[in-house]
């Protein structure tokens, strides 16, 4: 596997710079950390006592690699899962928080293991995903990438302002819909015939 703090700076790179989009939940954002994030963890850069939109400009790249590693990859508990699932969960849970482990948790309810679905990677979860490793290691990995593509596909349906992040301006594939598939294998990515008969009814 790839070491983590490259996967990290990956993700960085993926999330690009400074962002205040009003239509994601998450507020302001610079290198993929928000400022509930921020908030969250106390972090001031600017000193003027409260955390917001200028204390995210103030993220370095550096910054959000230490805050990825320690509060999205180590502290959850991903390391203790496969190897085949460790960077794409990571990636998840970078940009949705607990909804990645709830995402494997009912992939692997799916696949026949008894794992509640509670967003927290424990004892449960981590056994469940090696035994599922061990009986599909060349698989898991992949289903776990299509579950995220569903996840996204499914919230788009939900929320029609949410749209952009799953389909491009030019009808493509959105950079929520290649983020997921940048984890699986070619052959398991929508042509664009089947991205676009999926996504005909949002008009």
């Amino acid at each position: 596997m790839q070491d983590v703090a490259a996967i990290a700076r990956e993700i960085v790179a993926r999330e690009g710079g400074y962002v205040n989009d009003l239509d994601d939940p998450g507020g302001a954002t610079k290198h993929g950390v928000t400022v509930h994030t921020m908030r969250r963890l106390g972090l001031d850069l600017d000193g003027d006592g409260d955390v917001d939109a200028q204390d995210v400009r103030r993220v370095s790249e550096v910054q959000a690699v230490e805050i990825f590693l320690e509060h999205y990859y180590r502290r959850p508990g991903i390391e203790g899962l496969p190897e085949s699932l460790r960077a794409s969960v990571f990636d998840m849970y970078v940009n949705a928080g607990g909804q990645a482990v709830r995402i494997l948790q009912r992939l692997l309810c799916e696949m026949g293991w008894s794992v509640t679905v509670d967003g927290v990677i424990g004892g449960e979860t981590v056994q469940a995903a090696a035994e599922a490793d061990r009986a599909a290691p060349d698989h898991l990995g992949d289903a776990y990438a299509i579950a995220r593509r569903n996840y996204y596909f499914a919230l788009a349906d939900r929320r029609p302002a949410s749209r952009k992040y799953a389909r491009r301006r030019d009808g493509g594939k959105g950079g929520w819909i290649t983020r997921a598939e940048a984890f699986m294998q070619p052959r398991y990515r929508l042509s664009e015939a089947a991205f676009q008969e999926r996504v005909a009814a949002w008009g």
